[in-house]
């Protein structure tokens, strides 16, 4: 994938652009609000000199009119030195009485004396000097007391140069110039360096998933990144060991399969062959055909437990209710292990018990017992103890299957019922068991509305206790 059409590409360049813009309005705005305020400080200090200027030849006059000129020049000598502000004074016809340079040609207009009835002005202007360069003026206009009481209006200029100014706003452009570079550059290459790395994880992120979509599960995405990118490759970490154990669980699954169907029909056609053949003598074939059909209803059994759970997770079984009686459809499973319980020498107690009735998949409920009973002939101990119970209390039936035995851990007993899952101990005596059993076992027994517990202790035993409503169906309706 080319880096310029990742959107990561496209969000940094968006970045850098706003970043850019960022800084030149932030830039414009600095230097005009701080060269405004160093304009505003420079008219103050001409005002300032204009009034100083003022006050002095106001005094100077008042003591001797006739010798306040020579003062007056004086002093515009002194503040065009030290305050860099050339100031004039004209008399009330717009005559310049007293300049900086002696320069007496400079006139005050009379519209100039007009507007200053109204205001003083501050500010820039380059006409009232005649120079092409504006400057930064403040007239005013002042008045001299006479001995007999009148006042002589005279009219004051002071004026200063705008090379500060421009000075200072070349600084600060270049200074603010400087630091806007250096920041822009520095973003640059931290988000370039964060553009890489990105693009960078991208790249792997879809070479590793494309391998994972070709059932290549070998490399793993890195989770040193962002947190949270770490969090998204940490999921498709998960994602794919969940996935490949899946497809070894599924490998193992299908092989379990093949291997337990292949036992009952050998077992079958074993039996069918000999007594096709006259190898099994017809004093005994009654005795075969027994276990032929035995193992027709495992076999019926193994393929409705696999066919039951693609419906459970279709959500397309539909269970066929009517009552049946529990305690016979026990015992018919049972003889279905006969020969096994007698080759393991178990005793088998409480088959007798009263008979118990309920509304219920005789099909389906015949599964859930069988998977029950079938664990426990397969995980009592050689000698052992088949028990069983059949209850009813308060519209619930519970039928009860204990086996002795080695038993199940507390951790064991949390995951007994998932699908697939096998305890440490079962792995080496049930080699080819599917470990579907218990979890389509629990689906069932939800569907009639009823749940299944286990109870076990460690080295003496395990019971499953399956409970379900004497008719479910009410409580269907009811709902």
């Amino acid at each position: 994938m080319k880096a310029k059409n990742s959107s990561y590409y496209q969000m940094f360049r968006l970045t850098i652009i706003v970043i850019a813009s960022v800084l030149i309005l932030l830039g414009v705005i600095i230097v005009n609000i701080s060269s405004h305020m160093f304009r505003n400080e420079q008219l103050e200090k001409v005002k300032a000199s204009g009034d100083l200027f003022i006050g002095c030849i106001t005094n100077e006059y008042s003591q001797d009119k006739n010798n306040y000129l020579p003062k007056a020049s004086e002093l515009c000598e002194q503040l065009a030195c030290e305050q860099e502000v050339r100031v004039f004074l004209f008399n009330s016809d717009g005559i310049c009485l007293a300049s900086p340079d002696g320069n007496l040609s400079n006139q005050l207009k009379k519209s100039t004396m007009t507007e200053l009835e109204k205001d003083d002005f501050l500010g820039l202007s380059s006409k009232y000097l005649s120079q092409s360069v504006p400057s930064i003026n403040y007239i005013t206009k002042a008045f001299f007391r006479e001995s007999d009481g009148k006042y002589t209006p005279v009219y004051v200029l002071a004026a200063g140069t705008t090379e500060q100014s421009e000075i200072f706003t070349m600084i600060l452009v270049a200074l603010y110039s400087t630091f806007a570079l250096l920041f822009f550059v520095g973003c640059f290459l931290i988000l370039r360096r964060k553009l890489k790395a990105t693009l960078q994880f991208e790249e792997d992120f879809l070479r590793i998933v494309e391998e994972y979509s070709k059932d290549n599960f070998t490399e793993k995405l890195s989770t040193d990144i962002s947190p949270n990118f770490k969090r998204i490759c940490d999921l498709v970490n998960t994602l794919a060991s969940n996935v490949e154990k899946s497809e070894e669980t599924s490998s193992t699954f299908i092989s379990n399969v093949s291997h337990e169907l292949r036992t009952p029909m050998t077992t079958i056609g074993g039996f069918v062959d000999g007594i096709l053949d006259g190898t099994i003598k017809k004093s005994r074939q009654q005795e075969y055909l027994i276990l032929v059909s035995q193992e027709i209803q495992r076999l019926r059994i193994l393929i409705s437990s696999m066919l039951n759970m693609s419906r459970f997770e279709a959500g397309t079984l539909r269970p066929n209710f009517q009552e049946t009686n529990l305690t016979e459809l026990v015992i018919k499973v049972v003889l279905m292990f006969e020969k096994r319980i007698e080759e393991k020498k178990l005793e088998v107690e409480e088959l007798d018990s009263s008979r118990l009735f309920a509304v219920v998949d005789a099909d389906l409920m015949q599964q859930v017992i069988y998977n029950l009973v079938e664990n426990a002939v397969k995980f009592v101990n050689e000698g052992g103890t088949l028990s069983f119970t059949f209850e009813e209390k308060d519209d619930m039936c519970t039928i009860g299957i204990k086996n002795t035995g080695e038993g199940l851990k507390d951790t064991e007993i949390e995951q007994v019922f998932n699908r697939f899952y096998k305890t440490d101990s079962s792995r080496g005596k049930d080699k080819t068991g599917l470990g579907l059993g218990l979890s389509i076992s629990r689906k069932i027994v939800h569907l009639h509305n009823g749940h299944i517990v286990v109870k076990s202790v460690y080295g003496e035993y395990t019971e499953f206790l399956v409970q379900i409503p004497k008719d479910c169906t009410k409580k269907e309706k009811q709902n």
